[in-house]
């Protein structure tokens, strides 16, 4: 098997120079290019064909969201592995739907990263402890009785706005998916958040994860 070429993604040119140092310290990888900014992923991955693409979210111009869901729409073979400073579920979902195949911090120690890209390139799925943890959070809150009362009281379209919005959807995809305008999108969210009691679109999705509404390729 030969060297695992990795495209590394991120705005700041010292921070890619210190990934560049420690990917390069290994026999078995090699760092095929970098890119600045979501549209240059996607060039320097239609040019390079990496094995993985190292991924940060915050990107200026077209974020690593969407550079990953337009990247794994092209080349499914592509791994992601995104490494970001954000670790809350406003982005872990969204990213993992956009096809991302792992999640791991920057304040992850230098083997961690090395193993989560080993991980990911073997076809498996890597989550750093501190996002793993929140995501269990959503399996072990209160029990389900009550919620699943007043998940009867949803309407088939706010059942499936529900679904939508906690797979990491935008009012906007929503719209387009469902074929209703932003605002009417916007209505059936908010019912829901009031009729199953969630303050955050964060409660939302691990409400939906508790009930089997969504799962990691939402």
């Amino acid at each position: 098997m030969g060297k695992i070429r990795i495209l590394i993604v991120d705005d700041h040119g010292i921070v890619r120079a210190g990934i560049r140092s420690l990917l390069e310290s290994q026999p078995d990888i090699e760092v095929a290019g970098e890119a600045a900014h979501g549209e240059e992923a996607i060039e320097k991955a239609r040019e390079l064909h990496p094995d993985l693409v190292l991924m940060d979210i915050a990107l200026p111009g077209m974020n690593g969201i969407e550079a990953t869901r337009q990247i794994k729409k092209e080349f499914p073979d592509i791994n992601v592995l995104v490494l970001t400073m954000h670790d809350d579920e406003e982005f872990f979902f969204p990213v993992l739907r956009a096809g991302a195949s792992g999640y791991i911090l920057k304040e992850a120690e230098p083997q961690e990263l090395l193993y989560a890209i080993y991980v990911v390139c073997q076809g498996q799925v890597f989550l750093s402890p501190a996002i793993a943890k929140v995501f269990l959070e959503g399996f072990v809150k209160a029990d389900a009785g009550p919620q699943d009362e007043k998940y009867s009281s949803l309407t088939p379209r706010e059942r499936e706005v529900l679904r939508l919005a906690a797979s990491g959807y935008t009012n906007r995809e929503m719209a387009e998916k469902l074929f209703l305008s932003i605002r009417t999108v916007e209505k059936h969210r908010q019912a829901v958040m009031r009729k199953l009691n969630l303050a955050r679109r964060e409660d939302l999705t691990k409400y939906a994860l508790r009930k089997g509404l969504i799962d990691f390729e939402g």
